[in-house]
Order: structure tokens, then sequence, then C-alpha cells
């Protein structure tokens, strides 16, 4: 059901039957690492490419959360995917793989919200009984892609910030036990005129609050509805400048509520500048520690507000600026 001009609701309340979180090296030293399902020592996973290790990491992920629920594949209605990658191949080389009928995205870093509404979106609406959302990143992989390949080692100003190794993957369904889909909130694009790769937060801060401040518009509800709103990956810059945005703009949110994905996985001693970013960021995070901790009792209602920069390697070449989106879902647990 339409709320507003942008929000769906879910009447249904689809479920989120079971999760998964995979990562790598670095995000096993890092502050959330007791909350992935698998842990990878070598950043290569046994390939011969990044790319076909982002693969394999999103394999793991929808693999481990059909497991989890106790099905097959031959279960899943529907598989939907994004990454960052040209073409996206590591979701549909992972859909390959899977055997799974595929729904490709592409919303940068928004992707695994994007996923996960629509995904309640199908499951809502009886066009699927069960249905994956899933996203991947690969550090080494969009270095190479985006910016300089590492081993180039060129150096990064402090507003840049640091692709999350992984991939995230929940599996919805009608009815079960678990936390519930309740709204999406669907973003427009925002483009402030920022055209610097290195600085993806400033870029995308105006957008998740556009996204945050439509969300409560259309259901005409207060933030301290929610206990966390956490934006998917601003950093510590476009995190500040959010919070100062949505100050400016008269929606009082309270500091002890909103949170940023890209400010949780790692430690204070990992050297990730402004945070961390990348579509496995605000998957891994969620659908591996915030899932956990609402199981756990912990939290009740949170607000996931994925961001993304809608550039490509082309557009920045051609001197474009960066288009930015926010998608958020909200999930309660009863």
């Amino acid at each position: 059901m339409l709320a507003g001009h942008q929000t769906w609701q879910f009447e249904s309340k689809p479920v989120i039957l079971s999760s998964a979180a995979v990562g790598g090296p670095f995000e096993a030293n890092g502050k959330l690492a007791n909350d992935f399902d698998i842990l990878h020592e070598d950043i290569w996973l046994g390939q011969d490419s990044f790319e076909k290790a982002e693969k394999k990491l999103l394999e793991q992920a929808c693999e481990m959360a059909i497991q989890k629920a106790g099905m097959k594949k031959e279960d899943i209605g529907f598989l939907i995917s994004g990454d960052l990658m040209n073409q996206i191949i590591s979701s549909s080389f992972a859909a390959r793989t899977l055997g799974v009928p595929f729904l490709g995205i592409f919303g940068a870093c928004s992707s695994s919200m994007e996923g996960l509404a629509l995904a309640g979106q199908l499951v809502d609406s009886s066009a699927a009984n069960y249905v994956i959302a899933a996203a991947s990143s690969h550090n080494a992989a969009v270095e190479k892609q985006f910016r300089y390949p590492t081993e180039y080692g060129g150096q990064k100003p402090p507003t840049a910030q640091w692709t999350v190794t992984g991939a995230g993957a929940a599996l919805v369904g009608k009815k079960g036990e678990g936390p519930k889909l309740t709204s999406a909130t669907i973003g427009k694009i925002v483009d402030m005129g920022l055209s610097d790769p290195f600085n993806m937060g400033g870029a995308m801060a105006p957008a998740a609050v556009d996204t945050i401040e439509a969300h409560f518009r259309d259901l005409n509800i207060d933030p301290s509805y929610y206990d966390v709103i956490a934006t998917g990956d601003l950093g510590s810059v476009g995190h500040r400048i959010a919070g100062d945005l949505l100050d400016k703009h008269g929606l009082k949110v309270p500091k002890d509520i909103l949170t940023d994905c890209g400010l949780l996985i790692y430690s204070d001693s990992q050297p990730v500048f402004a945070g961390a970013s990348g579509c496995a960021c605000s998957a891994t995070v969620t659908y591996g520690h915030f899932l956990k901790e609402m199981k756990k009792g912990n939290l009740k209602k949170i607000l996931v507000v994925a961001t993304g920069a809608l550039l490509s390697p082309l557009s920045y070449q051609q001197k474009e600026s960066i288009p930015c989106i926010a998608h958020a879902v909200s999930i309660e647990m009863e």
C-alpha cells in the first residue's frame, strides 16, 4: 500500500526468515567480527581474480541464508542482488551458480535496501513466496575499477572511505519467525554538484536526509519511533553533515538513535580514513549485526537508510557530478 508520495507500507509484514553475512580478513579484525557467519583469511578466497572472489562471497551468503532457513534453492522464487562491478557481474555470475530466477539491480551502495524493499513488495503482493535480497563488494576489485589498483599505492585524503569486502543476504517470506518488514521509502536522486570520488560521504549525505525526511512525512511518525536510524555508508564526514542537515531542516533525530553502518563495522585502530563503504557495508551490518541484536531483544524497531553514489568511471572521466540516492527500509521485531 502506498503511503504518502514515496513510501510502501507492507500490510502482510513479510518476515526475514534468515540472513547471512560473509566477510574478508580486514572485516575479521573489525568491531563486528562476531556478527559474521563466515570470515575469510585470504582476500583472494582461493580465486584467480578479485572479481571471482567477490562472486564467491555472494554465493556463500545466499547459500548460507537458504541453509539457515532449512530450505533448498528450488524453494526460492527470486534473487534480487546488486554490486559495484560493471554490469553487476558479481550478482549475475552468482545467480548463474545458484540457478534462481534473478532480478539484477544497481543502486551502488544503496543496493542492499533497494533489494530488500523490492523483496518485501514482491512477497507482500503475493508475487512471490520466498525472495532473497543480497548485495556484495570487494575492496580490491572496487579500488581497481573506480580509483587506482591497490598495488599502485596512490595517496588518499582523509575524506576517503574503505570498501568492505563481503556480502550479505536476507531470505524474505510471507510467514514465519523473525524480524518483519513494515515499510520502505524509495529515494529520489539528489545531486549537489560534488564530483570528488574520494568524498562519497559528503556527496551522499543530502540524499540520505531527503529520504529520511520523506519517510517520516509519508508515515506521519516521529524519529523517536525507532531505536536506531542507520544510514548506509556516509562515514564520519557524511554522518556529521547528515546530522547537521536534519537539525537545520527541523527534524530532530536524537544523537543516540542516528548512526552509520560505515562507522560501526571497523575498529578505531584500522586505517579506514572516514569509515567504511561499499554495497556490503550496510548489507553485512544489517543482515549480521542489527538482525542479531533484534533477535536478542536489544532492538525492536530500526530504519536502515542505505546510500548510493551513482557514478561510473566513464561519468567521472567526463567530469560529471555524482548523482546520489538513498532507500530506507523499516524492520520491526514483534
